[in-house]
């Protein structure tokens, strides 16, 4: 199959194991990895990092961090988790469509990564896919949801092998890349919807989804249901989108 591979670095399944990431021009580094490398000073620690108020505080904190050349990618992912959803930040980006989940464009960040809102009405989920060799973080901001993780296929015509499944809670921040695997993301509820902010670094306009059963990969289109909170004239298909609903 023509699918991007992970890379052969020999990296655990913990988010806390050491981890070099690229993104565009930048790198991204674990906290333990700054020898030879400039990190500014305040990115160094996730423990140093400060709340934002609001979901625009985070927006310019993101900007500054993707500013610099190397980015540390435990402060992203606790800047992320510190920011305490508020709906009256993100209102505005939250649009939902009776069958599939949306993706709602909220910062293009200069070209570097995207932020979107991610809508899922009860039962909504995705197919299982992979991030074409992006880096997502994925921060809960209001339900709940069930993330599933894949090994990559390793034979034609066999049954996907699930890594591990996990619940994210209000305010979780959650985080995967190719070389952990694939996900699968639901909105378990059948009376509540859920939202989740996701940060990709760097954007990317397709990806693969899988079929669970024979791992067979399709080539997805990645679209927008709205950008900056009006609707755009993107309209995906359920063949060509990862949004079907399961």
């Amino acid at each position: 199959h023509n699918y991007p591979k992970p890379n052969p670095l020999d990296l655990s399944d913990s988010f806390k194991q050491p981890r070099l990431l690229y993104a565009m021009d930048n790198i991204l580094v674990h906290s333990d990895e700054h020898v030879g490398m400039r990190v500014p000073m305040k990115y160094r620690d996730e423990k140093a990092v400060v709340r934002p108020a609001n979901l625009v505080e985070l927006i310019a904190e993101v900007d500054k961090i993707f500013s610099e050349d190397t980015v540390n990618v435990d402060y992203v992912h606790a800047l992320m988790e510190s920011y305490k959803s508020n709906p009256a930040d993100w209102r505005a980006y939250a649009k939902f469509d009776p069958h599939r989940y949306t993706r709602n464009l909220v910062s293009e960040g200069n070209g570097k990564y995207n932020m979107m809102l991610l809508c899922w009405n009860e039962g909504q989920g995705s197919s299982i896919h992979d991030h074409a060799n992006s880096h997502c973080f994925m921060k809960v901001l209001q339900g709940s949801l069930i993330e599933t993780q894949y090994y990559w296929p390793a034979k034609k015509g066999q049954p996907m092998k699930r890594k591990q499944t996990t619940e994210l809670m209000l305010d979780q921040c959650a985080y995967i890349d190719d070389t952990i695997g694939l996900h699968r993301v639901e909105n378990p509820s059948h009376v509540d919807s859920a939202i989740t902010l996701h940060l990709y670094i760097p954007p990317y306009s397709e990806c693969h989804c899988f079929d669970e059963n024979t791992g067979k990969p399709r080539t997805a289109k990645v679209t927008f249901w709205s950008k900056y909170g009006q609707r755009t004239r993107e309209a995906p298909t359920e063949s060509a989108d990862p949004d079907s609903s399961k």
